[in-house]
């Protein structure tokens, strides 16, 4: 066709683009996409266009042959290159597969080898432990070869100690025959520190068949014989047999001698040379071969006495403690708090604590054997410069006074306990791991030995006791002096009753005032215990204080210090306390507690309070109950005393079941000895308030209830009589001392005053049985038991004595029988009687008709007897009927 030849002819111009170039390449692409390339196709699928002449814009057809040509071309070209494509993923398969082969084929003749070698080892391994038969060659060549080795072994050993006794011989024989140690000497100075090891064994070797070998050298007590050797050195031996006479012998023992005291000046000059240059290895070899020489002795000397901080202490702990006086007084004060633990033993602890720690690290680095080092030097630290100023602490504190000693002791110890604790927690050479026992150990013996002395036997609690005792019998001085005197001053018949316990408070006060103007009592603490006393230091006598009444008082303040004294005491004694004797120390203690307080101090004067009481038992003048404050002090003082035995004593002595039984015991007789003398002072109270009321009534005029004529408008106008009005201020007057004097928790008020209210009832009963009464008189009567009764049920009494229908109310029915007529009393007899029956019935059943009970017919009838219309028909019938 003509067209197609135009087409593809290269010599004219193509009415068609070229078809698109593309290969492998552009689509292995990963921009590759599949719509631009079809675009890509069609774009140059279509020719451009060209503007002709004359055309007449009409626009041209389609013409669908040049794209179909682009992609019949395309299709061609992909054509070609999948067959390429093909041919090169055949050629690719066929290599995988004969390298797939070719790493089989490894893979089995590796395995194959590996296998070969696992039996390999296998029947070695089997040769070499002999656990093959009896008869396999294999077992047999592995037990020949360790058979071997251990002959070889063997054969080493015997060479090394054969060669080591051919050169002890050769030294023997140098020191034996020439008097001298020339090849230990060139081993010495070889400068190795194994070469010095072995030498100090040598010499060691050396000395022992010295002593077996020449034994003129030794004598049976180990020491030289230097007679025998003229200067020491050698001496001439004429054989017995005469066979080989003038042979020279040489003395062995002090030529090793010589020369073990050189290798050892040697090493510890050499030690002291590498500790001044910081040479911890080379330290540390000397160490180590002093401590093979002779246990390492002195070289541990050397270190611990040539130590800067001894030398630097050394005049310091031999200062004389000092302090300002003020700190010292302050120390002495029982009132005060300590200040602390002293100045001059404080800088040294700290300073202890920081050299220990730091030379526990070099200890470490410089001694092989580092825990016997560090143990020597604390012991050295403890046992020479703590334990120096600890001892001359407590002398200046001793010199003070008791407690100063007491509480330097207790400072001292809390502050060098902080100073084991806290170098226990550093670790010191095992820093940062936790301290090791043996350290631990030794640090805890050197606490403890520095404070035994003072602990032996009972000299501790001894020391606690004197001390309390001192402020103690200080605190009460005026109070003993006072009763001591009164006692020695009184006449009465309870004064002689308590003669001994004048004696005894006389006796303690002569001590304590011999024990002050003793030459041996410190100044200071003779100053503090005046203190304490409240007396000045400048009396001359304390025989002959002037005193009032105040001393003589209980004093709760008093009680509250020597309890907070008796406190700091017990704290002190479990913080020091070394042993197991906390419940015998508390018992002390508690003993000394009761009999000072208990005894000394609440029960005398509680029995200066009972013979105040029974002084008032006679009557003759109104009674002062002044002495009753004292009961509400003592009951006070005796809660804080047994609270604190409480809670404080006898919890400590749970330890031991039969002490702590003993105290509980004592502290329950002490309690009992003073309730029973507090409710003897109550009891002798309500008598002398009784017998007074009793005296009162007896001066009760016989006109008063029976007035004359010409006197009843006078008596009308009166409230009361005056024996009445007495009373009745006496009354309120005592009812007043009792709320302010006796306790106000407890039953010590209601049952005084009911005790009172009780007895006063009875006296007025038995008063108005007395008196003739007239019908004004039975009107004052009824005054007089009304304002008795109103007084009396005032009182914080007992509901069963001023309640309805109580005791009290008996009073009124008393004063309404002498005014009412006869008709009105008859029909009061006759509900009265009515009454009785039914209580009557009551009573039978088991019921009590207690004090509360009203008038029975008896008593109703003498109170009817006594009306002056007694005998009249009227009351006469009244009478009868009764």
């Amino acid at each position: 066709m003509p067209d197609n030849a135009s087409i593809f002819s290269q010599s004219s111009r193509s009415l068609f683009p070229r078809g698109p170039s593309f290969s492998l390449e552009d689509f292995s692409s990963r921009d590759f996409i599949v719509k631009e390339f079809i675009e890509t196709l069609s774009d140059s699928g279509i020719p451009s266009r060209r503007s002709a002449g004359g055309t007449t814009g009409v626009n041209q057809e389609f013409d669908p042959k040049p794209l179909i040509r682009t992609f019949e071309y395309a299709q061609a070209r992909l054509n070609e290159l999948s067959g390429d494509l093909e041919i090169r993923e055949n050629e690719l398969s066929a290599a995988v597969r004969r390298a797939e082969a070719q790493h089989a084929q490894n893979t089995s003749t590796l395995g194959k080898k590996l296998r070969e070698t696992i039996e390999s080892f296998q029947q070695l391994d089997t040769s070499l432990n002999g656990t093959g038969l009896a008869g396999d060659l294999a077992g047999g060549t592995g037990n020949m070869a360790i058979e071997t080795g251990r002959k070889l072994e063997e054969l080493d050993r015997q060479r090394r100690r054969a060669l080591d006794a051919h050169f002890l011989i050769q030294c023997w024989d140098g020191v034996s025959n020439r008097g001298d140690l020339t090849l230990l000497e060139n081993l010495r100075r070889s400068g190795s520190g194994e070469a010095k090891v072995r030498s100090a064994q040598i010499a060691r070797q050396l000395l022992r068949i010295s002593q077996r070998l020449d034994p003129k050298s030794w004598d049976e007590s180990g020491r030289k014989t230097n007679g025998a050797y003229g200067n020491g050195a050698a001496s001439t031996d004429e054989s017995t047999n005469g066979d080989e006479p003038n042979v020279v012998r040489r003395n062995t023992r002090e030529i090793i001698e010589k020369f073990s005291e050189t290798l050892e000046k040697d090493l510890l000059k050499q030690f002291d040379d590498f500790y001044r240059k910081a040479n911890f290895e080379g330290m540390k070899d000397c160490a180590t071969v002093l401590h093979d020489f002779n246990g390492g002795a002195s070289v541990i000397a050397l270190f611990v006495n040539q130590h800067q901080f001894f030398i630097d202490r050394s005049q310091l702990v031999t200062e004389e403690v000092s302090g300002d006086s003020e700190s010292w007084e302050k120390l002495a004060d029982p009132d005060a708090d300590p200040p602390g633990v002293e100045h001059s033993l404080q800088s040294l602890v700290d300073e202890v604590k920081v050299v220990v720690q730091e030379e526990s690290a070099m200890i470490k680095r410089a001694f092989p054997y580092y825990e016997q080092v560090l143990g020597k030097f604390l012991q050295r630290v403890f046992q020479q410069s703590i334990q120096q100023r600890l001892e001359m602490v407590l002398d200046k504190a001793n010199g003070i006074s008791s407690l100063a000693f007491l509480r330097s002791l207790q400072s001292s110890r809390s502050y060098v306990s902080a100073l084991v604790d806290a170098l226990k927690a550093h670790g010191l050479t095992e820093h940062p791991d936790p301290i090791s026992s043996q350290t631990a150990l030794v640090l805890d013996q050197q606490l403890e030995d520095l404070f035994v002395p003072y602990f032996v036997g009972s000299s501790y609690i001894e020391r606690e006791k004197k001390n309390l005792e001192d402020l103690y019998t200080s605190i009460l001085f005026k109070f003993t002096t006072y009763h001591a005197r009164r006692k020695r001053a009184a006449t009465t018949f309870m004064a002689s009753l308590a003669k001994s316990g004048s004696e005894v408070l006389s006796s303690a006060r002569d001590a304590y005032v011999n024990r002050l103007e003793s030459s041996e009592l410190a100044p200071t603490h003779r100053k503090m215990l005046l203190q304490v006393a409240g007396l000045r230091e400048s009396i001359d006598s304390p025989r002959e204080i002037k005193l009032t009444e105040e001393d003589g008082l209980l004093n709760i303040s008093y009680t509250k210090r020597m309890l907070k004294w008796l406190a700091e005491a017990v704290g002190r004694g479990l913080e020091l306390s070394v042993s197991n004797e906390t419940p015998k120390d508390v018992s002390v203690l508690l003993n000394l507690l009761l009999s000072t307080i208990g005894e000394n101090y609440m029960e005398v004067s509680l029995d200066a309070a009972l013979e105040a009481a029974t002084s008032q038992e006679s009557g003759k003048t109104e009674p002062d109950f002044s002495y009753l404050p004292t009961v509400r002090t003592a009951v006070s003082i005796t809660n804080l005393m047994v609270t604190c035995i409480n809670k404080v004593l006898i919890p400590l002595a749970s330890g031991s079941i039969t002490i702590r039984r003993e105290m509980e015991k004592k502290t329950h007789l002490t309690t009992m000895r003073i309730e029973e003398k507090i409710n003897t002072i109550e009891q002798k109270t309500v008598e002398a308030a009784l017998a007074w009321i009793g005296r009162l009534l007896s001066g009760q005029k016989k006109n008063d209830f029976r007035p004359r004529e010409g006197d009843s408008t006078a008596w009308l106008e009166k409230l009361q009589t005056q024996t009445c009005s007495s009373i009745c201020a006496f009354l309120t007057r005592l009812q007043n001392i009792a709320v302010t004097s006796l306790p106000s928790i407890g039953s010590n008020v209601r049952q005084l005053l009911g005790e009172v209210a009780l007895g006063t009832r009875i006296l007025l009963l038995e008063h108005f049985k007395r008196f003739v009464i007239n019908g004004p008189g039975g009107l004052m009567v009824t005054k007089d038991m009304t304002q008795y009764t109103d007084v009396l049920k005032s009182w914080s009494i007992d509901e069963e004595i001023k309640g309805a229908g109580g005791a009290l109310d008996v009073l009124l029915e008393v004063g309404n029988l002498f005014v009412i007529g006869p008709e009105a009393l008859r029909e009061r007899i006759r509900v009265k009687a009515t009454a009785g029956d039914s209580k009557g019935s009551r009573n039978n059943t088991g019921a009590s008709s207690g004090p509360q009970a009203g008038l029975s017919v008896q008593e109703v009838r003498a109170y009817v007897s006594r009306r002056e219309d007694s005998n009249t028909p009227a009351m006469q019938s009244v009478l009868t009927c009764l």
